[in-house]
């Protein structure tokens, strides 16, 4: 999840000429406005979809940005085995039509890539395009022009999945996170994941590996400029996880900004859920619970996955494509705002087809702006809308927003969610235990996460 002003940019414009913001208002004021202003309400098609969900579902952000390198082996592997309902990530597209669970849209944070490539790699040389690509000299020379004149050094849209495979994605959190690290991530590497891998952990794989602890892949075909998300194809290979204890976590994935992908990147994903058994609108999973044996259940279920959006333009694509009949989350980040503004933002969710509202909550470390207000939750759930705010970090938020602190003086019910983006999966999971939140069957237990990495081998 990324969490920028412009991300509500165009939804905003829509609702500005009308809507006046609320810096001074008194806060009985718009608790008051906020009771009185009515949404539109779920229909009862969308509810069948909302009620694949489970209630208090628990969305690993990330896998885990706390104890683990974000969107890695290591952390989903970690949240699946640790309990969380899903695992959550971020969409984007290789150069060659590889879709990948990566957050950040410059690889430079999370990765090594300036030690990598510099501002350079073998592609942006004519001479890759006659070895690779079958062209002739003056093909690869005009190819080559073509390429280097638009390419952005770093960013992941630029680079061939072959290519972000020469990159270390776990050991830059040993340098960050001094307290967190650990030898393992490193020595057993970690890699820009592709939406397969994060499917592929959560039905109890892993990364098949070569002796020297490489990846194991294939590919077929050659890349074509003129095609350049179709014609090379990639075969990975995963084997059953020693460690896998049982849990099958659904996945809960963001679309991103439509310009950072392809035009048809909705449909990539579409007929990837169905390549890979994941797309419940053409292989449903009637009849399965979200928990069994005490054990995760939900990515055996209707609910398997959970798509999501800051972006209004992706939101509009995403229900011409899945047509409602996935559960979708709308998400917020805003600040100053008003409860007509509020409605207007859950109407447009209804309107495009979404389930959920995953508003933004306060507090220490991420201090992110308050789209959680007791009132804004109260409105949440009178349009029937499911709402799982992000992204808890503490006991402290837990706490407030589950509504055991008296936050909003006992005028709107708690609790102010129905489910959470968590960095801290075990935190939450084992705070909805020890209130009673979990729903029947679900995990009773919460294994320490150290234990769990070192169990995993890192």
């Amino acid at each position: 999840m990324h969490k920028n002003l412009f991300r509500l940019g165009f939804a905003f414009a829509v609702l500005a000429g009308t809507l006046v913001a609320c810096e001074n208002q008194d806060v009985t004021d718009v608790n008051n406005d906020a009771a009185r202003i009515e949404t539109n309400t779920i229909s009862p098609e969308m509810a069948k979809v909302r009620d694949y969900v489970p209630p208090m579902a628990v969305a690993a952000h990330r896998g885990s940005t706390f104890w683990a390198p974000e969107e890695t082996e290591a952390a989903w592997r970690w949240a699946r085995e640790i309990g969380a309902d899903y695992l959550e990530s971020d969409l984007q597209c290789s150069k060659d039509g590889v879709i990948l669970a990566n957050h950040d849209d410059n690889l430079c944070r999370t990765t090594n890539i300036e030690n990598v490539f510099g501002e350079d790699v073998p592609r942006t040389r004519p001479q890759w395009y006659m070895e690779n690509a079958g062209m002739t000299e003056a093909e690869a020379m005009a190819q080559y022009a073509k390429d280097r004149a638009a390419f952005q050094p770093y960013y992941t849209n630029q680079y061939m999945y072959e290519e972000l495979l020469m990159l270390d994605a776990g050991t830059w959190f040993n340098e960050s996170s001094l307290e967190m690290a650990r030898e393992g991530f490193t020595r057993n590497k970690q890699y820009v994941s592709t939406l397969e891998d994060q499917i592929r952990y959560a039905e109890g794989k892993m990364l098949k590996r070569d002796a020297n602890g490489e990846r194991v892949f294939t590919k077929e075909g050659t890349y074509d400029p003129a095609n350049p998300h179709t014609s090379l194809k990639y075969k990975f290979e995963y084997v059953d996880d020693p460690e896998w204890r049982g849990n099958v976590p659904g996945i809960y994935i963001e679309f991103k900004e439509s310009w950072l992908n392809p035009s048809n990147f909705e449909e990539m994903v579409y007929n990837e859920l169905d390549r890979l058994g994941w797309n419940i609108i053409t292989k449903p999973c009637d009849g399965e619970p979200w928990y069994k044996d005490g054990k995760v259940n939900v990515g055996n279920t209707n609910g398997k996955v959970i798509l999501q959006t800051f972006s209004f333009e992706s939101l509009r694509r995403t229900a011409e494509k899945f047509e409602g009949k996935v559960p979708m989350c709308f998400l917020l980040w805003h600040d100053n705002i008003t409860p007509a503004q509020y409605a207007g933002y859950i109407n447009q969710g209804l309107e495009f087809k979404a389930h959920i509202i995953g508003p933004c909550i306060a507090g220490a470390p991420n201090n992110y702006f308050e789209m959680n207000a007791p009132w804004m939750a109260d409105m949440i759930r009178r349009s029937g809308m499911l709402n799982h705010p992000y992204s808890f970090d503490t006991l402290d938020q837990m706490n407030t927003y589950f509504g055991v602190y008296h936050y909003g003086a006992g005028q709107f019910a708690a609790p102010y969610m129905d489910g959470a983006f968590t960095n801290r999966s075990e935190m939450t999971i084992q705070f909805l235990i020890d209130n009673g939140a979990r729903a029947e069957g679900a995990p009773t237990t919460v294994e320490d996460p150290i234990a769990v990495l070192e169990r995993l081998g890192y």
